[in-house]
């Protein structure tokens, strides 16, 4: 019976198979379950899907629902078969289990490739559940491996996945929200997809940056309307272009979470924490919170 039940729900999920794997060209990691060579490409989709159906339905997802009670609004938003680009705010690592908990179709989340490279046991079992969960590993060094992540992101939403991107490359180390990168707007252009804003509440609470043990508290999940950027068709490669689109899902994100803004990208936010901290000078931009109303918009789009 058990084992019928994990068959039906895998027939619901659109599984991200092995070829996946194959973010950066220089990435040698490989998931321990994809490492047999006896096993058929069918069945190492199949090990995958039944790893996460049982990590969403009976390991991880019903602990994350009784102890933090979850709670989205705007899931019809999520279209019902199809690629689509989920953008979201980045409180947490939490982020990445919570809102693929709360949604039918199956969400690929890219996940940094520290995650799939350490050694030992510990390392292995890393690599084991976040490719069980869905997630790919993307080697954030720049260059050629920044090319193929793309690449992958775009494939992915072209086979009809959906797709999450945190915009802002790195969790918010205060809360706030950064500037965003333009390579989603790279990958929306590309696969000519719709990108539908993400809101999440709660998680760094639940989450705090540094914290080995996750708190117990209430997590809201806030969905938006798609937002179309048809009319910017052929002009992927534009860098004004692609840092139009970019702001608009930016302010879209502002107007939905209402976090403050930043101009900066919350990696360099981080840097000039760091430096603080060891006693450099360094000064962290402030400004004065503004609503969705009062900020600035982008001319001649959406969010302008």
């Amino acid at each position: 019976m058990f084992t019928r039940w994990v068959r039906l729900r895998v027939g619901r999920v659109s599984p991200v198979t092995c070829s996946d794997i194959r973010v950066a060209k220089h990435c040698a990691c490989q998931p321990p379950c994809l490492r047999s060579t006896n096993a058929s490409g069918g069945e190492e989709r199949e090990a995958l899907e039944a790893v996460y159906v049982l990590m969403k339905w009976v390991f991880i997802g019903p602990l994350l629902r009784l102890f933090f009670r979850p709670k989205v609004e705007g899931v019809e938003n999520i279209p019902a078969e199809g690629g689509a680009l989920l953008a979201s705010n980045h409180l947490a690592v939490a982020d990445s289990f919570f809102l693929p908990l709360m949604l039918s179709r199956r969400v690929t989340f890219p996940a940094k490739l520290e995650y799939f490279t350490q050694s030992g046991v510990k390392g292995r079992l890393k690599k084991w559940f976040f490719t069980g969960m869905g997630q790919i590993p993307i080697d954030r060094s720049g260059g050629a491996a920044a090319q193929a992540a793309l690449d992958t992101g775009i494939r992915l939403l072209r086979e009809g996945h959906l797709l999450g991107i945190y915009p802002e490359g790195t969790r918010s180390p205060d809360g706030r929200l950064y500037k965003g990168k333009t390579g989603l707007a790279r990958m929306v252009l590309e696969s000519r997809v719709k990108v539908i804003p993400v809101a999440m509440f709660g998680t760094d609470k639940a989450n705090p940056i540094g914290s080995k043990m996750w708190r117990p508290h209430k997590i809201r999940i806030k969905i938006g309307k798609p937002l179309d950027f048809s009319r910017y068709e052929g002009l992927a490669g534009d860098r004004f272009v692609e840092r139009s689109i970019t702001d608009e899902i930016m302010y879209a994100l502002m107007e939905m979470s209402g976090q403050e803004y930043v101009d900066i990208y919350a990696a360099k936010a981080k840097e000039l924490m760091a430096a603080q901290e060891a006693g450099e000078p360094a000064e962290l931009p402030t400004q004065e919170r503004r609503t969705a109303r009062e900020a600035d918009r982008i001319p001649e789009t959406e969010a302008g």
